[in-house]
């Protein structure tokens, strides 16, 4: 048993901060109308159900299908208990780290209950889809929300179901327990009243001193934006700058966590200039930033600071998701204004055809933008967090059921992970620009609409066409990518008129994309070809080992190999501001 003075003093702690976690959560309600069915999940199963109960054959036949399999469980589990051998009748996923424990395999209870968690989720996700006569959208929220529902009934995530949490209190007497009490306190703290998973240890990061520390200057800044120049690595570099365009969904740093990881490094190894964009962190009182303003403070500003800067018009650029969605949106500008300042473009895991927009789709319906929207007016910006549960919600198992077990039933602490804290550093959405990227791209998918079609996208006086961008384009995309789904990314290469290289890496929409070549991680495909179809592209394609980072590297240098003596930054045009990372990446969201 754990020690009474441990338990006398974690009660009381409890008494004492669930009290004020509870009044502080109960005040944030009372001051917010909260709707009784903000995701709009009632209506789409309340259809499905009429529809399933409309064919009542289909439902008895998958019933039938379940009882049989339970039943031969039951007899394999009792051959098992004699002594006998009895081959599994589901087996979990081998990538499933849920059932990595060999209790789950060896011992006959823990795995009667993994096999008959298994078949009640295959048979709830056979019935759902299976449900004819439902739309695409409808069926998308429905398959979602169930499998978000399996995912929480997992028998991993309680405790006397999950033979490594009972196995750990056994060993520490129960303190485990205790402590993971304690974690699920504190994670209510941080998001008062609302769970808010600690993912990582967050004390062991710092931006500027163990994370995002390539040397460089700020040299320019606005309201949404500072500009930084990084330190040159070599004599030479070459000619035309690189400009870094990353999302402001998140923070830039993605491409700068460390130095065995930093894109931003080691493109500035390999002789370019390297200027990232590192965009604000809004308040209220950037609430009528648009998508323009975007255009107008984030790209022209910083094509013009850095000509300030180097001397040099032409520019090579990359835009990172959201970030390259807005290069590709400028880019067009800059053709119906016959500004050729960007002479390539990159796009990292980047939408610009939002027809197929993958599982985001489930939380873009009428009745939730309108919901949304209500609430960012109130504030004048969407909360950084409401995006990020959104997102971890893609991933359930990983990003919040697993935490789930190892904080609060295992009572470890997280493990410092770079990549976590990142994740966890949340920036807000400006309200204007938030709604106008999700009504006009994500909803309606006006950006690839052309002039003259209803719908058709107009910013900063000219009409935007996609068609029309000219310059040489090189689109990454990654296979497992939750966001930004590669098979909807694909769709680029039949839009820009110039020409085009696709490359697919392995893993996601981050792990995908930060993959230095030192790490010996993850292969990626190339195909010069680029059919319509994207698994033709796919089948035709030949798999390469390692990071696609040196392929990239090949195609822009050989876009422009002029070399010209190193520039530090702050000795040209513009004076230095302050040291990177600068100080706008520093701003943290306040829920």
């Amino acid at each position: 048993m754990p020690d009474p003075a441990i338990v006398t003093r974690t009660m009381a702690e409890v008494a004492e901060r669930g009290q004020r976690i509870v009044t502080d959560f109960l005040k944030r309600q009372s001051d917010s109308a909260a709707t009784p069915d903000p995701l709009n999940i009632g209506g789409a199963f309340l259809e499905m159900t009429t529809r399933l109960m409309a064919n009542p054959a289909q439902l008895v036949q998958a019933q039938l299908g379940f009882w049989q399999d339970y039943l031969t469980l039951w007899q394999n589990t009792a051959r098992r208990m004699l002594g006998e051998e009895a081959k599994p009748v589901i087996a979990e996923d081998p990538r499933d780290r849920r059932f990595k424990d060999e209790a789950w395999r060896e011992n006959e209870v823990f795995d009667f209950i993994k096999q008959s968690y298994l078949l009640s989720a295959r048979y709830f996700q056979t019935v759902v889809g299976g449900v004819e006569g439902l739309d695409q959208k409808t069926a998308q929220k429905v398959d979602f929300y169930t499998r978000q529902f399996v995912d929480a009934m997992s028998p991993s995530n309680f405790l006397l179901t999950n033979p490594e949490v009972l196995r750990r209190t056994a060993e520490t007497g129960g303190e485990n327990l205790l402590k993971g009490l304690s974690h699920l306190l504190a994670d209510l703290e941080r998001g008062k009243g609302k769970l808010r998973i600690r993912m990582t240890d967050d004390s062991k990061f710092r931006v500027g001193e163990n994370i995002a520390v390539t040397p460089g200057k700020v040299v320019y800044q606005n309201d949404l934006m500072q500009l930084i120049q990084y330190a040159p690595a070599t004599e030479r570099v070459l000619k035309r700058p690189l400009v870094i365009f990353p999302p402001w969904i998140n923070k830039f740093y993605i491409l700068d966590l460390r130095p065995k990881n930093s894109f931003v490094r080691w493109a500035v190894e390999q002789g370019h200039t390297v200027f990232v964009v590192s965009w604000v962190n809004p308040d209220e009182t950037l609430a009528e930033k648009g998508f323009d303003d975007y255009m107008r403070e984030g790209v022209y500003d910083a094509l013009d600071a850095i000509e300030k800067a180097t001397g040099e018009k032409q520019v090579n650029a990359i835009g990172y998701c959201l970030g390259g969605t807005l290069l590709a949106t400028t880019l067009a500008h800059m053709a119906a204004k016959r500004d050729t300042r960007i002479k390539s473009a990159t796009y990292f895991v980047t939408m610009t055809d939002f027809a197929e927009a993958g599982e985001l789709s489930v939380f873009i319906d009428e009745e939730q933008l309108k919901g949304l929207e209500e609430k960012m007016q109130q504030r004048g910006y969407l909360e950084g967090t409401e995006m990020a549960t959104t997102f971890n919600m893609l991933r359930a198992n990983d990003l919040i059921w697993s935490f789930v077990v190892n904080n609060y039933l295992m009572g470890q602490e997280p493990f410092p992970f770079d990549l976590l804290y990142w994740n966890d550093d949340s920036t807000r959405m400006p309200a204007k620009m938030h709604s106008f990227y999700l009504r006009r791209m994500y909803q309606q998918n006006d950006l690839v609409k052309q002039p003259g079609e209803p719908g058709a996208i107009e910013l900063l006086g000219a009409k935007i066409d996609l068609r029309k961008i000219k310059v040489p384009s090189y689109l990454i995309s990654t296979r497992e990518d939750h966001i930004a789904p590669w098979k909807s990314t694909y769709r680029a290469t039949q839009l820009y008129a110039g020409p085009v290289r696709f490359v697919l890496a392995a893993s996601g929409h981050i792990a995908g994309i930060v993959n230095p070549p030192g790490s010996g991680k993850y292969s990626h495909w190339v195909n010069e070809q680029l059919p319509p179809d994207p698994e033709e592209w796919f089948r035709g394609a030949t798999e390469l080992a390692g990071s696609w980072w040196p392929d990239w590297h090949r195609w822009v240098t050989a876009l422009g190999k002029e070399t010209v003596p190193a520039r530090v930054p702050g000795e040209g045009g513009l004076p230095a501001l302050e040291d990177a990372p600068g100080s706008y990446v520093k701003v943290m969201g306040t829920d």
